[in-house]
């Protein structure tokens, strides 16, 4: 066993340093003591390592005790040149230490870069790095010395720990370490670094050696991870647009190695054996990215990353451990040295392997290989990369996909399960950690935390009785669901819409059932407003109405324009798909309003509250709609349609409205009414008798009319049909009945006529906003200007003139007080209160004249 023997792999040769004492000459009072180096290459014949070259480095050794610290390859700043370094210590009795760093030529000469003395040992943290330079830690200071200074510098920090030294772009030498959190009001950081560090009491922090400047270290990582964190590898670091994006690997104390992009964890991986050390990396020839992790007993594991962080291979009694590409293959292989304690050669067990084709081991016997020929061999080698590399790609793009979808799968459940247990007051316990792929930085807690549904579903704003009726009906393939509120509860509320969730668990299924909603009113034009996303809107305006919620202004909008309209809309409907549900032959579903509820302050601005209201519960089976319990019933009685106004509802909310305007310029519209009653065979609703129900057998039974006469030459048809076959037939029918000079125009969203009377009334209110939301604040101008116009008026005499030289300073006086009250009535300030209020109600004018211009240029 040679003395103090250290490994280092450079340029695809393996460097072994030892020491050794030469035999002493008598009659010398000096001794020496020699470094010397062995550069080894592998025979890819003989498959064994054989010797290259060798060097010696004489140093005098009396009364010294001289060691090898550490060794690595670092860049010399004066030619950029990468070159083995080697940090030596020589130890004298007055307890000073000598440490010498020497760099190793091409030609085995050695070169003392510097040397310096300390009045202790290193031991913490050391490191060599560009300069060459050596960094350590030292009573939680940090310190270091280059070729430049040849002199200890130390660095103004207080640190536990260095977790990575290295290059980052544009900034040089950067040293990542761990500290005790730093808390000032004057830190420029969001806020869930200030609350991560107040929490875990320390903190990542880089500093620049160059500058000499502090760096957040949460781009990095997540503070969190400062205490179990032990070391980490900066795979990749740029800078774009002027933000730095750095990609790493940390090992950490629960053995555990973890994946971090810009600052975030993105996997993790379980090592196989406890106390891990260092990581590194390494590229294959397939360009897979190798993670190499050393523990403490002198175990190695290899982890892969592809679609996630999986352990590869793992050795055990590793001596060391090199990466380097060692058979001249142009990429990278792994060199594992193996314990041998009866042997004295120190390469005689190892271990060459890329994880992949490349695999070579010492005492195996290769003379039964039979070699090809180097052309063929390289061709087909080329040939095989370049179809792995392909499939590989493939993979992994199905793999992400796949896990990317398992991922939105597993949220979407969770969070179903979620919402039925928070309706149905139950306890909702979270998966562990592991389960859902996650890292955990503190020992899980078997025992859930206290439920707090009982506080959040419990809201004294909501009335105890607030539902009239929870009804359903079957409509074609459509289910049909409707609330009716009563008239306070619905007033004070917005964004109105309901939700169907299935009480039933099912684990391949989201519980939360896709439908469209509506609020729906009876009144002669049978005016049906959807709150859905298909809704027809202008574009959303920028201004945003309430200061409290993120509605979209155009959202709020509908509730302002027309109170007339909303004050009669009581009934919410949801709208859903028939057939899925029916797959479950039985289905329990519960019904939940969702909506904002409004409140006035002082100021005259409003603030809203998301409400989420359990309605009740409804339920459907094969044997309910086999007997026709929930289906609609249109009767003729008397000449009426005898359907409740659930059916009538129900029919209108699987319906499409289409108005129509119709004008005749010779002849009266009287055809119009004897074609809906006689050919289509329509009787008119006993709830509201201008609309009229088709019961005209085939396709267009079911179809809802309103036939509204503005003149005798002229009048609106409305349709509320299935689909566009039953609009058309419709239409076709009716065309046929109609004289040929008649026009017929399809309105996109009402009479252009009605909506020009609208939207002279938004101008006019617009205006009259606008004037009287000011008119106060000029009322007291005018009179303050009034008062102290005859204060100051009243001081002239009455009989001054402007022939004297008095009566001219008089006059002069007087014309001075009357700028002074203008500039004082001009310069008028106002409430900030009354300003946001007059604000508001300007815009909401603003906003009711933008919606009717719009919707008369879509007509």
């Amino acid at each position: 066993m040679l003395v103090g023997e250290q490994f280092l792999s450079y340029n695809g040769e393996v460097l072994l340093f030892w020491l050794s004492n030469p035999k002493h000459v008598e009659g010398t009072a000096d001794k020496t003591m020699n470094l010397c180096v062995r550069r080894m290459v592998f025979n890819r014949d003989t498959k064994l390592f054989v010797q290259k070259s060798s060097g010696v480095f004489s140093m005098r050794a009396s009364h010294l005790k001289i060691e090898i610290i550490c060794c690595s390859c670092t860049t010399d700043s004066r030619t950029g040149i990468i070159l083995p370094c080697i940090l030596m210590k020589k130890q004298k009795h007055n307890n000073v230490v000598k440490y010498l760093l020497l760099l190793l030529h091409s030609s085995n000469q050695f070169e003392q870069s510097f040397h310096f003395k300390l009045d202790y040992e290193l031991k913490e943290d050391i490191r060599l790095f560009t300069g060459p330079s050596v960094l350590w830690r030292h009573a939680n200071k940090l310190f270091y010395v280059s070729s430049k200074t040849c002199t200890v510098l130390s660095a103004p920090i207080q640190l536990s720990s260095v977790v990575w030294t290295g290059e980052i772009e544009n900034e040089g030498a950067v040293v990542l370490g761990v500290r005790t959190a730093c808390l000032s009001d004057s830190e420029d950081e969001d806020e869930f670094s200030t609350s991560d560090k107040a929490i875990w009491g320390s903190e990542f922090f880089g500093y620049a050696i160059e500058t000499q400047k502090m760096q957040s270290g949460t781009c990095f990582m997540p503070h969190a991870y400062s205490r179990v964190v032990s070391s980490v590898y900066v795979c990749k670091n740029e800078t774009l647009e002027k933000q730095l994006r750095i990609s790493l690997v940390a090992v950490t104390h629960k053995n555990q190695l973890i994946w971090f992009q810009d600052g975030l964890p993105k996997d993790v991986c379980e090592l196989p054996y406890e106390k891990p050390c260092t990581v590194k990396t390494a590229v294959t020839s397939t360009n897979d990215l190798l993670f190499i992790v050393s523990f403490a007993s002198g175990n190695i594991c290899v982890v892969q990353r592809r679609d996630s962080l999986q352990v590869a291979s793992k050795w055990q009694k590793v001596k060391s451990v090199l990466v380097d590409d060692f058979i001249g293959s142009g990429s990278e292989q792994l060199l594992l040295l193996f314990k041998d304690d009866s042997s004295t050669d120190v390469l005689s067990i190892f271990e060459i392997t890329d994880l992949g084709g490349v695999n070579y081991a010492s005492g195996i016997n290769y003379k039964h290989d039979v070699p090809t020929p180097e052309g063929l061999q390289e061709n087909g080698l080329l040939t095989i990369r370049a179809l792995e590399k392909r499939l590989q790609a493939g993979c992994t793009s199905v793999r992400e996909l796949q896990q990317h979808l398992g991922l939105k799968k597993r949220v979407i459940l969770q969070s179903c399960r979620a919402l039925l247990d928070l309706v149905e007051g139950r306890t909702h316990v979270l998966p562990p950690a592991k389960e859902e792929g996650l890292v955990s930085l503190w020992d899980d807690v078997e025992n859930p935390p206290r439920s707090l549904n009982k506080e959040i579903s419990s809201s004294p704003d909501i009335p105890e009785h607030f539902i009239k009726k929870l009804w359903q009906r079957v409509v074609g393939d459509n289910l049909v669901v409707g609330v009716e509120l009563t008239e306070l509860f619905y007033l004070s509320l917005s964004d109105v819409s309901l939700s169907l969730v299935m009480d039933q668990h099912f684990s391949s299924i989201s519980p939360v059932i896709k439908c469209r909603n509506k609020i729906m009113k009876l009144n002669k034009a049978f005016s049906a407003l959807s709150v859905s996303s298909s809704q027809i809107e202008p574009p959303p305006k920028k201004m945003k109405m309430d200061l409290h919620s993120k509605n979209d202004p155009k959202k709020e909008f509908p509730k302002r324009y027309s109170k007339v309209q909303l004050d009669g809309a009581k009934t919410v409907i949801a709208v859903t798909n028939l057939s899925p549900l029916l797959a479950f032959h039985r289905v329990s579903c519960i019904v939940l309003l969702h909506a904002k509820k409004q409140k006035h302050r002082d100021d005259g601005l409003q603030e809203s509250k998301k409400l989420a209201v359990l309605c009740g519960k409804i339920l459907l089976s094969l044997e309910d709609i086999s007997s026709g319990k929930y289906s609609v019933k249109m009767l003729r009685n008397n000449s009426y349609c005898t359907g409740s106004v659930e059916d009538i509802l129900a029919v209108l909310a699987v319906s499409v409205r289409f108005s129509f305007q119709i004008v005749s310029s010779d002849c009266t519209l009287t055809p119009v009414n004897s074609w809906l009653l006689g050919e289509m065979e329509c009787t008119p609703f006993k709830e509201c008798h201008d609309n009229i129900f088709c019961h005209k057998a085939g396709n267009v039974y079911g179809t809802v009319f309103n036939w509204t006469l503005k003149n005798p030459f002229e009048g609106v048809l409305t349709l509320f049909c299935r689909n566009l076959t039953v609009l058309f037939q419709c239409l076709h029918s009716l065309i046929r009945v109609l004289p040929p000079t008649c026009d017929v125009k399809f309105l996109r969203s009402g009479s252009k006529g009605v909506f020009t009377e609208q939207l002279a009334l938004a101008l006019e209110k617009e205006m009259l906003t606008s004037r009287s939301s000011f008119f106060s604040k000029e009322s007291k101008a005018k009179s303050s200007l009034t008062w102290q116009s005859e204060q100051k008026i009243s001081d002239v005499p009455v009989d001054s003139s402007l022939d004297s030289e008095e009566g001219v300073q008089q006059f002069r006086k007087k014309l001075q007080n009357e700028r002074e009250v203008c500039a004082l009535s001009m310069n008028q300030t106002m409430n900030g209160a009354l300003y946001r209020k007059a604000a508001l109600k300007a815009a909401e004018a603003q906003l009711s004249t933008d919606m009717t211009v719009w919707r008369l240029s879509k007509s």
